[in-house]
């Protein structure tokens, strides 16, 4: 039986980003809490050991797997910073044409520093994610 890794968790969301070796991305970790605060107009929790997610969402998928998810959030990994939206919204690719540099991967977008994109197209890509979220998996 899968385990879920990921829940959210008491554990403080200040304390985690104090604990973030590199300055600047101690920085940007603070300059994201505030964006993703601001934009979805939820409260920062920890979900794992070290990832910031805004708001919850629970999901079951047709093989039977079901559990619980931020809608969105970050995390300020060593190597780059990851932001997570939502997988499978086909407006996402639009959005980040104009984000600036970046990478993908299947739920993430990899950035190196928030000096790097369009804060304006990150707060569009919250929004979107957040809305395909609530669409796709509506609370019973």
């Amino acid at each position: 039986m899968y385990k879920l890794k990921t829940k959210e968790t008491d554990n403080s969301v200040i304390e985690f980003i104090e604990s973030v070796e590199n300055p600047k991305k101690r920085e940007d970790a603070y300059q994201l809490l505030d964006i993703f605060t601001e934009t979805t107009g939820y409260k920062a929790k920890m979900w794992g050991p070290s990832i910031i997610g805004f708001g919850a969402y629970h999901y079951k998928y047709d093989s039977g797997h079901e559990g619980d998810a931020p809608l969105v959030g970050f995390s300020p990994r060593k190597a780059k910073i990851s932001l997570y939206f939502a997988t499978g919204d086909t407006e996402r690719e639009d959005l980040l044409k104009d984000f600036g540099k970046h990478t993908t991967g299947k739920a993430c977008v990899y950035i190196n520093k928030v000096a790097d994109i369009n804060v304006d197209i990150l707060k569009a890509l919250i929004n979107q994610s957040i809305s395909f979220l609530k669409e796709t998996f509506p609370n019973p």
